[in-house]
């Protein structure tokens, strides 16, 4: 078998030992201002829906068998280390000795087999349709064999483009049951769940047992304040000390405030909005003319420089710029005449009733509300609805809704990862497709020559484009606050990451 990602020594060495590592005891506490209201969900690994959102907490209470890290896009974790056969069928994972679970556990080859086969989030089905079997070789070593070669193994399973990867104790979940286990969570990682207070917050306590080391930091608190008036206001009064999602006027007040900075995050996050209704025939969405109008009723660079201070970056495609096999679309245009013009030619020259345009309350508020308000000035009228966020992608994912939906992503991955789980076939957010785009998917699944996939996914990804089979709005920036009490506060720290990681290397300033 062959080295199949390098493990050097050096990165090794450095994942055990981090720079500023210290044997004293944890203490002190961290508190986020969270943007978004926390859902038993996101405690367990298994139910990973295509969102970066269940990584803020996962990379406290759980580990992965690979994940990213400082440098690495593919860090050993609870594997040191991994080969892949020759023939490109078999990925073989050797577990780290002695890394325990929160309740004393032994992290073992069968507990990651068992986290792969209760996996049923993102991609669950491709995951399982391309893996024949998953051996548990001894306690620490562990087999996956594949049915054919697949270039994107790794990147689906080792990335947060899914859960696969993140690995929870067989034994323990078998004897609480999935409802249990969401109540009382046992992970790997570097803090162990205290308590939870659905809306309130989440207290998170240091693992001083973590293989990588014991965290700096003893207390953990994720507190709930979806409105983001208060979270900065609790921010100035030193109540949070980092706060999560500022935008607009608030953003513009934070840079002004001594003593809080400013930093925004910058992901593989696109937002954009779909009309699900495209596949219905009755539907006026079904025309094209009526979906181009739609792209070209949105004055992206104007929301951009309302929401985001003009950090974030415009686009016309799903797939972000940073991925793998991304294609280049044509720059979006603003054009409402051109827009008014497009209705009328589609029989609609006093534009129609859209129906609702749902989204989540986050960025619903900051995207989706100033791109309904564009869509009824072309003619276009809808009716904003906006849900709690987890509530919104479960119904979402289970095609509850209609009309059109705003919708992201910041999960990692390339573009077949993106275009999986929102444009293929049978992805979780996918309510209709195209044969032609599923069979060109299907054809580039198992394809080895970097090239050639490229050339389909660039393919797959224009006729998207050409089809306006949805209206990309922007690559999003993540405008976050921070308090003066943090001293590593881990943003931008994991490339691509949303939130503050890796946990254990968090410090507080000392007095």
């Amino acid at each position: 078998m062959r080295l199949a990602r390098t493990t050097a020594l050096l990165a090794a060495l450095a994942l055990l030992a981090p720079a500023g590592s210290t044997s004293a005891a944890p203490a002190g506490q961290i508190t986020w201002g969270v943007h978004i209201s926390l859902a038993p969900t996101y405690f367990d690994p298994a139910e990973t829906p295509g969102l970066i959102t269940p990584f803020m907490v996962l990379y406290a209470l759980h580990d992965a068998v690979a994940k990213p890290m400082p440098g690495q896009a593919f860090a050993p974790s609870l594997a040191e280390s991994w080969t892949q056969s020759k023939d490109g069928l078999v990925w073989e994972f050797v577990l780290r000795k002695n890394v325990r679970f929160h309740n004393g556990e032994p992290v073992t080859a069968e507990d990651v087999k068992f986290s792969f086969e209760r996996y049923r989030g993102t991609a669950a089905k491709l995951l399982h349709d391309k893996v024949a079997a998953v051996d548990a070789a001894d306690p620490l070593r562990v087999r996956f064999k594949l049915k054919k070669p697949w270039p994107d193994f790794l990147t689906f399973y080792a990335t947060p483009a899914t859960g696969a990867a993140w690995v929870v104790p067989k034994k323990y979940v078998e004897k609480v049951g999935d409802e249990g286990f969401k109540k009382a969570p046992v992970g790997a990682g570097p803090y162990k769940f205290v308590a939870f207070k659905p809306g309130v917050e989440l207290v998170l306590e240091a693992y001083e047992g973590y293989w990588r080391k014991a965290p700096e930091v003893k207390t953990l608190v994720l507190r709930v304040i979806p409105d983001e008036a208060t979270r900065l206001a609790a921010l100035k009064r030193g109540e949070v000390d980092i706060a999560y999602s500022i935008t607009g006027p608030l953003a513009e007040e934070l840079k002004r405030t001594a003593g809080l900075t400013l930093k925004p995050t910058y992901m593989p996050f696109t937002s954009w909005l779909v009309p699900v209704d495209q596949w219905d025939p009755k539907s006026p969405w079904h025309d094209k003319r009526v979906r181009q109008a739609a792209n070209l009723a949105i004055d992206r660079d104007a929301i951009n420089q309302a929401s985001y201070l003009g950090l974030s970056r415009v686009t016309a495609n799903i797939v972000p710029h940073q991925m793998e096999y991304f294609w280049q679309a044509p720059a979006p245009r603003f054009d409402a005449a051109q827009a008014r013009k497009l209705l009328a030619e589609a029989g609609y020259p006093n534009g129609f009733d859209a129906g609702e345009l749902s989204g989540d309350m986050i960025y619903g508020t900051a995207i989706g509300e100033p791109a309904a308000n564009y869509l009824n000035a072309a003619g276009i009228r809808v009716r904003l609805r906006l849900m709690e966020r987890a509530a919104y992608y479960a119904e979402y994912g289970e095609k509850k809704l209609r009309g059109v939906l705003y919708t992201g992503s910041a999960a990692f991955g390339n573009a077949a990862t993106r275009l999986e789980t929102y444009v293929v076939g049978g992805g979780r957010y996918v309510y209709g497709s195209s044969p032609d785009i599923d069979g060109l998917f299907a054809e580039q699944v198992n394809e080895t020559n970097p090239r050639v996939r490229q050339q389909v996914l660039h393919r797959i990804q224009q006729m998207v484009h050409e089809r306006a089979m949805a209206i990309p709005v922007m690559e999003t920036a993540f405008l976050n606050g921070v308090g003066g009490r943090v001293d590593n506060h881990g943003l931008n720290v994991i490339t691509g990451f949303a939130y503050s990681a890796p946990y254990e290397d968090l410090t507080i300033r000392k007095k």
